[in-house]
């Protein structure tokens, strides 16, 4: 990140990193995903939640190398820990992608309904553009500062501003910031990737322990081990009964 990027992200709530997705990753993820959605059919999102008038892959940590590098890189740890703290871990990657010309717009929320304390903020989520963001695609919409807000917003907001960019950008997002996704006016699905993080001491969304296969928890290096909270008793407490909690989604 630059200073620019760093002064964004503390002051207004989320910045943009540009073609941070190089052209063959992104072609890569692409795939990955249409491969996704093919396999898993009517049941794609299940692990966690469906959403109307929305495409949802879920637990996609377990689902491919392409995924897992997403949650490892270095300049989205790096805004995570910004954002958290040094006790943070990964609390899921999800897929969602606004259908074409469907009301696909959800009310403005900070994720997991979560509100900064005093230990500061608790959530940092990231969105990768697989697809250009377009006034009429369906892109995410923001307040500018309401992370300092201390509440959870109404539905809509007046100051609410989208957020546009270029296939292979990366939005970071101080999670506390009132935010939403908008309708998709146009012919295609506008897709994305979100890589989600939280405070050591809230549970995972997804507990990761539970839902990785076997063969994905032996194949998982340290660094991953550590970013996914895997040998970490206290989240083994926290996620195995508190997982699940989303901002808007019931």
């Amino acid at each position: 990140m630059t200073p620019e990027n760093i002064q964004e992200l503390q002051e207004q709530g989320y910045t943009i990193i540009p073609q941070m997705i190089d052209p063959a990753w992104l072609a890569e993820l692409r795939a990955a995903v249409a491969e996704r959605m093919e396999i898993e059919g009517e049941n794609a999102g299940a692990e966690f939640r469906k959403e109307a008038n929305s495409q949802r892959l879920a637990n996609l940590v377990d689902k491919g190398e392409t995924f897992r590098r997403v949650v490892s890189h270095p300049e989205l740890l790096a805004a995570a820990e910004l954002v958290l703290g040094p006790d943070w871990k990964l609390s899921s990657l999800n897929y969602r992608a606004a259908e074409p010309h469907a009301d696909s717009a959800q009310p403005l929320h900070c994720d997991m309904g979560l509100l900064p304390d005093e230990k500061g903020y608790a959530v940092f989520n990231s969105v990768w553009m697989l697809d250009d963001f377009t006034p009429d695609n369906g892109p995410t919409r923001a307040v500018p500062g309401s992370h300092r807000a201390g509440t959870l917003p109404p539905p809509s907001h007046p100051d609410e501003t989208i957020i546009l960019g270029r296939a292979g950008d990366v939005i970071f997002m101080n999670a506390h910031c009132w935010h939403g996704g908008t309708a998709n006016h146009t012919d295609h699905p506008r897709r994305s990737l979100h890589g989600f993080f939280v405070r050591g001491d809230h549970p995972q969304q997804q507990y990761q322990k539970r839902l990785l296969r076997p063969e994905t928890l032996a194949a998982l290096s340290p660094e991953l081990r550590r970013i996914l909270a895997i040998d970490d008793p206290r989240n083994d407490e926290l996620s195995s009964t508190g997982s699940g909690k989303s901002g808007f989604l019931r």
